[in-house]
């Protein structure tokens, strides 16, 4: 979708008209911005910000008398004055920094992390633990496609880790060139499949990144242009996931993609109860002392870490919960919403 683009374009056709008599220069950049708006009709469809610059362009047009007929070339935009905001230009490949200037408040953010078991942590702040053997996308959007793949944690039993993880990161004409990750375990590389670091040649490029934080075990995607960062870690024998995306992002799909363990939750004949019944690897009373150690509130992710260690026998899955957590805790938009208790 390419709505961002029409609506820089708009802003940089009329930042530097004022006044009474801009009418016909205004109401030229506003046809010209409601064609662009009607090419994209089709890819747009699902967008919010699309339906919000249709809506606004109406208005506007009634607001200053506009025929929708007459030419549509916008008139050649010059270089634009320093607004309020003390922004210079806008850059589209910089989405909090355009956000912030076409609305005057920062974006909302939406916050979804997959770890251990594994335990889903929904965009809605939902919490599921899942058997999802085999591969499940955690997110399919206009934007972003994310895929895991989940084995068992250990023979004769159904619990289920993720052992690789794929992430796209679809073309974006102003920005990136497609690029697509891929960890597996034992391998969390920190560039992408093609050896890039960043989002390749194009002028935005470098609003895409790889950050290694610690070698071989946990990597920062960081995706300016759509205003998203995402966590890769490995904890023991699974992989760790967790994404801010802005809400824009996190909700650009269709009916057609609703399958997305980040919006929905597991299925319901994929969730288990995280009450280990029967015979663990480890005593429980075991598992809640070594869990104890790294997690100072005994929420969902608390139970979780027991659940794990009690299952799999691995007492590295207590840091596999500490690093979901202190993930949530850098990307949670509201700090409130960290501990969750059921």
């Amino acid at each position: 979708c390419k709505i961002l683009r029409c609506n820089s374009e708009y802003v940089a056709a009329t930042l530097h008209l004022r006044g009474p008599g801009r009418g016909a220069a205004f109401c030229t950049a506003l046809r010209s911005y409601s064609l662009c708006t009607r090419r994209t009709a089709r890819t747009c469809r699902g967008d919010l910000a699309f339906h919000s610059a249709v809506h606004g362009i109406e208005d506007l047009m009634i607001q200053n008398n506009c025929s929708k007929e007459g030419p549509t070339a916008p008139p050649r935009p010059r270089p634009p004055a320093p607004n309020p905001q003390g922004f210079e230009s806008l850059d589209v490949c910089d989405y909090e920094r355009s956000f912030l200037y076409k609305h005057g408040r920062p974006p909302s953010f939406q916050y979804c992390a997959a770890f251990g078991d594994p335990h889903i942590r929904t965009f809605h702040d939902d919490f599921h633990t899942c058997r999802v053997e085999g591969s499940w996308p955690l997110l399919d959007n206009d934007y972003l496609f994310v895929q895991a793949t989940s084995s068992p944690v250990a023979k004769g039993f159904n619990a289920t880790v993720t052992s690789k993880l794929t992430i796209i990161f679809k073309n974006m004409k102003e920005c990136i060139d497609q690029k697509v990750y891929q960890a597996e375990l034992d391998n969390v590389p920190a560039a992408f499949q093609d050896g890039s670091v960043n989002g390749g040649t194009r002028p935005g490029g470098s609003s895409l990144v790889i950050r290694e934080r610690s070698p071989g075990r946990h990597v920062e995607i960081r995706a300016d242009y759509i205003g998203t960062i995402i966590a890769v870690r490995q904890a023991g024998r699974q992989l760790s996931f967790s994404i801010r995306a802005a809400e824009e992002v996190a909700w650009a799909f269709t009916e057609e993609q609703d399958l997305q363990l980040c919006v929905g939750g597991c299925p319901h004949s994929q969730r288990m109860s995280r009450s280990p019944r029967g015979r663990g690897r480890v005593p429980a009373e075991t598992a809640r002392a070594l869990c104890r150690e790294m997690l100072p509130v005994e929420d969902v992710y608390f139970q979780s870490c027991v659940f794990d260690v009690v299952t799999s026998g691995d007492t590295n899955f207590t840091m596999a919960a500490h690093g979901a957590l202190e993930d949530a805790r850098l990307f949670l938009p509201d700090a409130e919403k960290l501990h969750i208790f059921q």
